[in-house]
């Protein structure tokens, strides 16, 4: 017995049939739920290298500590955008400073949320006074100054900084300059913020930047007659004495021992 197949069921073609839903894009919607690609970091500015645990060579060290190697840098340049509040202070500055902006400001660090102007010392005096007084970034206080000392930056070897706040807009940033070792002179900003009269003074005594057109530019903490500074990397951490009006006091390895 045979049985004939049923005349018009054939399936139609493939081509000639018409999805009821459209099929997904594979390849479209991994493309559109796939986060763009971020670019990558700066990469940061290698200014020396450091041997040992605390950068000490030469002490007969058995514990093996004296070789780790470990670079010493500073981050690099951030390339815009910085940040919605970062990119509307630098649009402000950039306009308030015009044809200036690109000569006075050296490059523009964001880290650990934190927005950094290193700034030319020659136009540090005209960008705090344009950050004070202009109407879209009025950061009408200085908290303090403050120095770093870095031996192996070449050029660069003195940092003064300068942190500022708008109590107007509630934003902060900090202002860096760098000056090289053999003529560490850089302007004053007392002329723009008053406060940082002794912040100043302090950074002067301690790391040696002499800050032009200072009212007093003395030392703050250490005697008047004092030889060296004491926060420089360079300055020796023991072995030196001690000296005071009417006394003087020898160093540890020269006093008298008890036991």
């Amino acid at each position: 017995m045979s049985f004939d197949a049923p005349v018009g069921t054939e399936s139609p073609p493939e081509a000639a049939v018409e999805p009821t839903e459209k099929t997904p894009d594979t390849t479209e919607s991994a493309a559109a739920e796939s986060p763009a690609a971020e670019p990558a970091p700066p990469a940061d500015d290698v200014i020396g290298v450091r041997q040992g645990m605390f950068g000490v060579s030469g002490t007969g060290d058995t514990s093996g500590y004296g070789r780790l190697v470990r670079t010493v840098s500073m981050p690099g340049g951030t390339p815009a955008p910085y940040g919605p509040v970062f990119d509307e202070v630098i649009a402000h500055l950039r306009l308030a400073l015009a044809k200036t902006f690109d000569e006075a400001v050296e490059k523009i660090v964001v880290f650990r949320g934190e927005l950094t102007l290193h700034i030319r010392r020659d136009h540090l005096v005209l960008v705090a006074k344009t950050l004070r007084d202009n109407e879209a970034l009025r950061f009408e206080l200085c908290l303090g100054a403050s120095g770093a000392h870095y031996p192996e930056d070449t050029g660069r070897e003195l940092h003064a900084l300068y942190h500022l706040n708008s109590i107007t807009h509630n934003r902060r940033l900090r202002l860096e300059v760098s000056v090289p070792d053999s003529d560490p002179h850089l302007p004053s900003l007392y002329s723009v913020y008053p406060t940082v009269d002794w912040h100043e003074r302090e950074t002067y005594d301690f790391f040696g930047i002499r800050f032009d057109g200072h009212p007093s530019l003395t030392r703050i903490a250490m005697p008047d007659d004092w030889r060296g500074h004491p926060q420089r990397k360079d300055y020796p951490l023991g072995g030196i004495p001690v000296e005071y009006k009417g006394a003087r006091i020898p160093p540890p390895d020269e006093r008298r021992t008890y036991s």
